[in-house]
Formats: C-alpha cells, structure tokens, sequence
C-alpha cells in the first residue's frame, strides 16, 4: 500500500488531513496560516479557482495564467511570523522558495488577511528583499 503524500505546505501531515481539505473539499481554513498554507499549496499544484475564491474580492486579480511558462518549481515554505491583530485581520510573514528554469529563488512577504462572514482571505503583502 502506497503511503499518503506529504503536504506541500511543510507541515508533517498528509495533503488529505492537511490542506486538501481546504481545497478539494471546500471546508473554510479555521486560521490565517491555515489559510496562507493552503494556499501556498494550492500554487505547488496549480489550483488557480481555490487560490482567486480565497483572494479577498477588492484585491483578487481577474486571472492568475499559473499555466505560463515557464513554471516554478516549488521547493518548500518557512512560515517566519503569525499575528492575530483582532477578530477578522492577521498577518503571517513566510519564505516560499522555489526555482525557474534551474535558478533558485525566495519569496519572503508578510500576507496580510481579513475574516469576513467566517471565513478568511488573503488581502495583500508586502514582499521584502532578501
């Protein structure tokens, strides 16, 4: 029997029990990072409707083209900071490094998220040079 694919997003679970449930089967994220880590996944696979569906609709581009070449190679995520300001805002500072075309890169950015109606949504971040 085959052993469950790790998550994408770093943690030591399952995609499945991690954040595939988020994902394929709707369930809101209960948190921020929750949120910032699925989606985080959500680009490893290239799952444009979840990540534009969990971008807060004044800030959401109309498209993402994750299908453009050439594609990045997602290699891991380090999640720096978490911070719950009040009820519906929080902020999640990550590094998410990957590479294109055999160079390696690092996304650093602090995320900024809003809660509205139970569920969270990324808003905007703020990327910070290396």
């Amino acid at each position: 029997m085959n052993a469950p694919l790790p998550c994408p997003c770093g943690l030591p679970h399952s995609y499945e029990v991690c954040c595939g449930r988020y994902i394929s089967d709707n369930i809101p994220a209960p948190t921020a990072e929750a949120l910032m880590r699925s989606r985080y996944t959500a680009y490893t696979l290239a799952q444009e409707p979840y990540l534009l569906a969990t971008w807060h609709p004044s800030t959401r581009p109309a498209v993402l083209d994750l299908g453009t070449k050439p594609q990045p190679k997602w290699l891991g995520l380090q999640v720096k900071h978490r911070q719950q300001t009040d009820d519906s805002h929080a902020e999640v500072e990550f590094i998410a490094r990957y590479k294109i075309g055999g160079r390696a890169y690092r996304l650093h950015e602090t995320s900024r998220f809003v809660r509205e109606e139970g569920q969270w949504y990324y808003l905007n971040g703020d990327i910070k040079e290396s």
